[in-house]
């Protein structure tokens, strides 16, 4: 083998780790707690998986009624607005607005050492565009928001 055939295998090796590298991160875990507030301000996701999973787990003591914490998606650009329907859409809702095209992912609200999850399908997720997942509780989405990067 001479050096570029050397290259050549490296840069596939390369290529192809880097793949699955990127396939793999479609599983995120996030933890909330009693302070209103997520352990983690950006998620990273790859664009490559066929859905995107994203845990939450609530650190905390308090319950739902109290202390609830879910976790939502959408784009930036709608955060806010989908975040103050959630207040009108209550606790029977979960916070959340009813079949709003806006809300990308929505999961359960929990209370104090429960645990939930959301997926979302990978095509509702592009690479480069600018996405917030939040807790929607009243008041909490102020506080306990982040970005979710899809590369």
């Amino acid at each position: 083998m001479n050096i570029a055939s050397y290259a050549s295998v490296g840069l596939l090796i390369w290529g192809c780790s880097s793949l699955a590298q990127a396939a793999d991160n479609c599983h995120v875990a996030l933890r909330g707690d009693d302070n209103m507030r997520f352990d983690q301000t950006q998620l990273t996701v790859s664009s490559q998986c066929e859905a995107v999973t994203i845990e939450l787990v609530h650190s905390g003591k308090l319950g739902a009624n109290v202390m609830g914490h879910n976790v939502v998606v959408t784009l930036t650009g709608d955060f806010k607005d989908v975040a103050k329907a959630g207040m009108k859409a209550g606790p029977g809702n979960g916070y959340v607005p009813v079949n709003d095209g806006r809300v990308i992912g929505a999961s359960d609200m929990i209370g104090g050492g429960q645990s939930t999850s959301l997926a979302i399908p990978g095509s509702r997720l592009q690479a480069g565009e600018d996405y917030t997942f939040f807790c929607s509780f009243p008041g909490h989405w102020t506080m306990m928001k982040g970005t979710l990067v899809v590369n």
